[in-house]
């Protein structure tokens, strides 16, 4: 790979919030401080599907029903790569999250990055935590690279809040110090809940959660757990948390006390900052939130603002991180560092499958 070339790169992401969409972006990048988003889509699957995958969390073997979902997962990648109708140099496949346990070094994705990169004819870069959770890290977050990239010509100290089905942040310091780790749940509960009781996918706004009234002995409980006194960096499988912990509330109490729950998991990781940044940019799901984000805003008393207030795109910000992470990958940079993961050494990662074929990519 040429050190100074520009790669047009495409990345894929389907999130542990299991939304139905699988996020496909391409951007133009260096690898290192020059990126250039170019077009977002976001490809739908069918509700099916997520049963299928959400029924694989938390395994740690491979049996039929993973090999159902993964085969599931693939292919809906490719017809998304399809759909996209986009030439590239290579492709970030981050696959699908079923189980992160980094204290064993296990961490899952779903997804065939060799069988993606022959039926797109397209060089694929997969696997991308295997090496950083080998060698002693986290494994994630796997974007503070990519935030630090963007974030290089804004004020600091400044920070990134990603409000996936987890929560997670990324502080770029006045030094240029990148501290980077998962907060707690974001919207995970509060999304299983709604599906579980109400057959909604969220709380559009945060409507339900605002009729409601906090459960504060079951927040109090929530924050006992001792990953909130551990420092970082630190990480969380989607399933950490589950929403037995509400079980007895009705719904709109229920929601309200989920989301007081990831609220404080926020900001107890703002405590854990060397300093409060001056401003916070959310991007994830959980931004359209608008309780969840005012919540934030009331507790913290920072500009919290949506990612898309400074030309990013909120929806396409993790695909278009692994398709950078891909590109870093092939120029044999690392792809996380010791502040992002707690690994020994900046690491590099990804397993690269090249593509032996070369189909037309049609739009479909």
């Amino acid at each position: 790979m040429e050190k100074d070339k520009v790669y047009r790169a495409i990345g894929l992401m389907s999130g542990t919030s299991l939304d139905g969409e699988i996020d496909v972006a391409l951007i133009e990048t260096d690898g290192r401080n020059f990126v250039r988003p170019l077009r977002y889509m976001a490809h739908p699957y069918d509700i099916s599907v997520r049963d299928k995958v959400r029924a694989c969390f938390g395994k740690i073997a491979r049996d039929a029903d993973v090999d159902e979902a993964e085969a599931l997962v693939t292919q809906l990648h490719i017809d998304a790569v399809k759909a996209f109708g986009e030439q590239a140099d290579v492709i970030g496949f981050h696959g699908q999250t079923i189980t992160h346990d980094p204290d064993n070094k296990l961490t899952w994705q779903l997804g065939d990055g060799q069988a993606l990169a022959e039926a797109t004819g397209v060089n694929v870069v997969a696997d991308f935590r295997q090496a950083d959770i080998k060698a002693g890290g986290q494994g994630a977050p796997l974007l503070p690279l990519y935030h630090q990239a963007l974030l290089s010509d804004h004020d600091k100290p400044v920070a990134v809040l990603n409000l996936g089905g987890v929560a997670n942040i990324t502080y770029v310091g006045s030094q240029g110090d990148l501290i980077a780790f998962d907060c707690g749940p974001a919207n995970a509960m509060m999304d299983d809940l709604m599906l579980t009781r109400t057959g909604k996918e969220f709380d559009e706004g945060g409507k339900v959660a605002a009729k409601g009234e906090v459960q504060h002995h079951l927040v109090k409980t929530f924050l006992s757990h001792p990953f909130f006194k551990k420092a970082p960096p630190k990480s969380l499988d989607r399933n950490q948390w589950s929403i037995d912990c509400v079980r007895y509330c009705e719904n709109e109490d229920a929601m309200a006390t989920l989301l007081e729950m990831s609220v404080c998991a926020i900001l107890n990781a703002i405590d854990h900052l060397p300093q409060k940044p001056a401003h916070i940019y959310a991007a994830g799901g959980g931004r359209k939130n608008k309780l969840f984000v005012d919540s934030i805003i009331q507790h913290l008393h920072i500009p919290v603002t949506s990612i898309d207030d400074i030309g990013w795109d909120g929806d396409a910000t993790e695909a278009e991180g692994f398709a950078y992470l891909a590109v870093r990958s092939l120029l044999g940079e690392s792809v996380t560092v010791p502040s992002t993961t707690g690994a020994p050494k900046p690491m590099t990662g990804g397993a690269l499958y090249m593509a032996r074929n070369t189909p037309e990519m049609i739009a479909e």
